[in-house]
């Protein structure tokens, strides 16, 4: 099953309705899905998607050269919860370390 964090912010940020409870696999698909409505449909929509996101654009370009002829959705799909995970642990290790400060070094 995939992290309720996780499904919480693909929800918000791709304006989803993925279930909380839902395998990485069928996560990944509907993401794809979705992905490749906008690369057709609404183009500046995804572009701006991947803005906030954060996507990184080089690593996209490079991935998309590299797999030409293969699902586009899926490459962008993984693109995305990589980075939104990323977030996730940067989110977890920045509350850790804020707990582990002393009252007098807090502002």
């Amino acid at each position: 099953m995939s992290e309720p964090a996780l499904i919480e912010i693909i929800n918000t940020e791709l304006g989803l309705l993925l279930p909380e409870k839902i395998t990485e696999e069928k996560m990944r698909e509907k993401i794809s899905d979705h992905i490749n409505y906008l690369v057709v449909q609404d183009f500046q929509k995804l572009v701006s998607i991947l803005y906030r996101v954060d996507v990184n654009e080089e690593k996209l370009m490079l991935l998309l050269k590299e797999n030409q002829g293969k699902d586009t959705g899926l490459i962008i799909a993984d693109l995305i919860i990589e980075r939104q995970l990323q977030k996730i642990k940067s989110r977890k290790e920045f509350r850790r370390d804020e707990n582990n400060i002393s009252d007098e070094e807090k502002w």
